[in-house]
């Protein structure tokens, strides 16, 4: 069977450690009895151990070379199993006929953001999340306020999912190697159902604040309202950064901004 070539348009880089494999397909245990879905199977390496489990489980694939060595190596799986689709422009609701399941993969590194910024407007539908990604970008979304690393995704998914940085992986058991480490990580619901705010509002705030780090909330702030400093806060808070906030932080603020917003 003739194997995919990795295509750089694609980002693809394919694991080929069967151990690593399995450790990241074992994952999902942490959130059992749902179905999972497997985003860029390639050729199936993490997808031979996610067949195994007892659940419902499908696979996405945009590669067109993939979806044909998928459904050749594993006709049966693949007849109901494999969805030849691009990820981000598919509704979620039919991955499994409306039903929450797990979202795993070895996510390709230039769109990681945006599977993440999806899972964000399906958190409903999608109760945990597991996967590979570039270790840089693990780091960014488990880190804490005041961490040098902590920026927009630490923000939006901790307000909605507990994260976990689980292990490394190194460069070498890729083909072709990337130029960065890797890392698996499990992001999962929260107890949290009302953020106590308005969602697109604060994501709007932490995008802008974020966007101009190193300035001061009463600076930044300038792109959402003319005075900032006309907000119902603290003078002090408003001299903060916007990575020494935490979400309850962002919150606060984000009920500041509207209530500045609305109209007398």
């Amino acid at each position: 069977m003739k194997k995919v070539r990795p295509k750089k348009n694609l980002g693809q880089h394919f694991l080929t450690d069967l151990s690593i494999a399995r450790r990241i397909a074992d994952t999902v245990d942490a959130c059992p009895d749902l179905p999972v879905l497997e985003i860029g199977p390639g050729m199936g390496v993490m997808t031979q151990f996610l067949m195994e489990k007892p659940r419902p489980f499908r696979a996405v694939e945009i590669d067109d070379e993939s979806v044909v060595f998928l459904q050749e190596r594993y006709p049966e799986w693949a007849r109901d199993g494999l969805l030849s689709a691009d990820f981000l422009q598919m509704s979620l609701e039919e991955a499994f006929d409306g039903r929450p399941f797990v979202l795993t993969g070895n996510y390709p590194y230039d769109i990681s953001s945006q599977i993440f910024f999806k899972m964000l407007d399906n958190k409903e539908l999608i109760p945990c999340c597991t996967g590979m990604i570039q270790r840089e970008v693990a780091l960014r979304i488990a880190a804490q306020p005041g961490n040098k690393t902590y920026g927009i995704l630490s923000v939006l998914i901790q307000a909605w999912y507990d994260t976990e940085y689980l292990f490394t992986v190194d460069e070498g058991v890729f083909n072709p190697p990337p130029k960065v480490k890797s890392a698996v990580i499990r992001m999962t619901r929260n107890g949290r159902t009302d953020l106590g705010c308005d969602w697109s509002l604060f994501k709007r705030i932490v995008k802008a604040t974020f966007n101009q780090r190193r300035k001061m909330l009463r600076v930044s702030l300038k792109q959402l309202l003319p005075d900032p400093l006309s907000l119902s806060l603290s003078p002090d808070f408003l001299t903060k950064r916007p990575e020494q906030l935490s979400h309850e932080e962002f919150v606060l603020l984000t009920n500041a901004v509207a209530q500045a917003l609305t109209p007398a």
